[in-house]
């Protein structure tokens, strides 16, 4: 349950009439009036309820030949995320994420990295992988595909970011979960393959798949989708009955 910042009504997040995000926060609402009068003046109610931060979780190419292009467009990323407020989740992996979160950590942003490993030492040494752009690192000892699952899930958002065959296996996940993802076009990999897997699909799992070039606009339209109508199902998760009912 969360707490309308205005009139202090308990909610059910699926259950609020409008959502906003402020600050890379949300706030949920039990009517568009509650909602207007927060817009209207919104440091009157920051601090009646506590409001969540939005984690967006990139996945892409951690290894291979990147372009200069990609690169830039990775890091830009990373900055767009941290510019918003929103929380950057990464399989803490070299590659395309890890110039994402270099460009989130630069800008002051919050970087969490889910590693496959048990341990630093075993992140470090086993995986080969970086340590030095999270504030946050998570041991899943799930391995690399094990912590793909974790991963998404962590993720409000998922964005492609180039990426080979393992993360078409995330954006498989991501798609039959239901998640909002981004696809950062241009970026290589499997990107400019996607449309054409997705109308192949033949399915309606909830997912909703948004197409942009440039990192900013990227992440400000997913924000939108978010708040205007995904937060009321944001994954397969969301059933319809409480939790150990029937």
């Amino acid at each position: 349950m969360t707490r309308d910042p205005v009139c202090l009504m308990t909610l059910d997040p699926r259950q609020a009439k409008a959502m906003v995000e402020h600050n890379g926060q949300t706030y949920y609402f039990c009517s568009e009036a509650c909602q207007r009068k927060f817009m209207a003046q919104p440091d009157l109610f920051l601090n009646k309820a506590p409001g969540m931060r939005l984690t967006v979780g990139v996945m892409g190419s951690a290894s291979g030949e990147f372009s200069s292009a990609a690169r830039a467009q990775a890091y830009a990323l990373g900055r767009a995320v941290a510019e918003r407020g929103f929380i950057l989740i990464t399989g803490a992996c070299p590659g395309l994420p890890y110039e994402c979160a270099r460009g989130a950590r630069e800008s002051s942003g919050l970087s969490v990295g889910i590693s496959p490993a048990l341990s630093l030492d075993e992140h470090v040494h086993k995986y080969l992988s970086p340590a030095d752009v999270f504030d946050v690192l998570i041991y899943t000892g799930s391995g690399l595909m094990g912590r793909e699952v974790t991963n998404i899930r962590s993720s409000d958002m998922v964005v492609i970011v180039g990426g080979r065959s393992g993360t078409l296996g995330e954006f498989a996940i991501a798609y039959d979960e239901g998640k909002l993802i981004g696809v950062l076009e241009g970026s290589g990999g499997i990107t400019a393959q996607i449309p054409e897997l997705v109308a192949s699909f033949g399915k309606d799992t909830g997912a909703h798949v948004i197409y942009e070039a440039d990192p900013k606009t990227l992440i400000h339209k997913l924000s939108e989708t978010y708040t205007t109508h995904h937060y009321k199902h944001p994954s397969c998760f969301c059933d319809h009955s409480p939790a150990g009912a029937g």
